[in-house]
């Protein structure tokens, strides 16, 4: 998972545009790759990119590569749009998913919200501890749904992070739930006080929410 941040709407859009030239213009880099999403900050300037790979090396040997690779396409983009700021990446693995009930129906995502927890310390178990509180907390919450259709938590291989990719109905239905709940998303139970006093935790937490713009998988 990575971060661009293009400085307008203007700019984003032309990313998102030379994004889309650059992986439709060259054959598929990897077979390890099974999947890349492009997504569109709601700030007007941000781009996240997340893709899923078979495994590190696989990883490793894109960003090496040198004519279907990571550099080759970021130097078309930044050909069409010089100036991107790239903000970092992060790795990671996927723990645990929760979903809301929906009766078996698939509902579509109007928003993507990326949560970032980091950690005062790399720790492995302590990252598993928080998503299984976390997880806890939704479990028990008497305002279930409200938006939320599934939040997907991710651990970062280096230990120091947890990243919550979560899927809601709409933008609103986030911004409400965070207006709702005073203090970050879910009701004011137990199971959530535990959460937000987790020890170990460190300040500089983000949230931040997308709408999706381009998916591409191996043909």
């Amino acid at each position: 998972i990575s971060t661009w941040s293009t400085g307008s709407p203007e700019r984003q859009r032309a990313t998102l545009d030379a994004i889309a030239r650059a992986w439709e213009s060259r054959p598929w880099p990897h077979e390890g790759l099974l999947s890349y999403t492009v997504y569109a900050g709601s700030d007007g300037s941000t781009v996240l990119h997340h893709s899923h790979w078979r495994d590190e090396e696989a990883h490793r040997e894109f960003s090496a590569g040198a004519r279907n690779g990571r550099d080759a396409r970021n130097a078309d983009i930044d050909a069409a749009v010089p100036g991107i700021e790239r903000l970092g990446l992060s790795k990671t693995r996927l723990y645990r998913s929760w979903s809301a009930g929906s009766g078996g129906e698939r509902r579509e995502p109007g928003a993507i919200v990326i949560v970032k927890v980091p950690f005062e310390h790399p720790d492995a178990d302590r990252q598993r501890a928080w998503v299984d509180g976390v997880l806890e907390a939704l479990g028990s919450d008497p305002v279930e749904g409200k938006g939320l259709i599934s939040a997907h938590f991710h651990a970062s291989t280096d230990g120091r992070e947890v990243v919550n990719y979560a899927e809601w109905e709409s933008e609103q239905a986030h911004i409400d739930a965070l207006a709702a709940a005073g203090e970050g998303v879910g009701s004011p139970t137990p199971q959530w006080r535990r959460v937000r006093a987790f020890p170990g935790v460190a300040p500089g937490g983000t949230v931040a929410r997308y709408r999706f713009a381009y998916g591409f998988v191996p043909s």
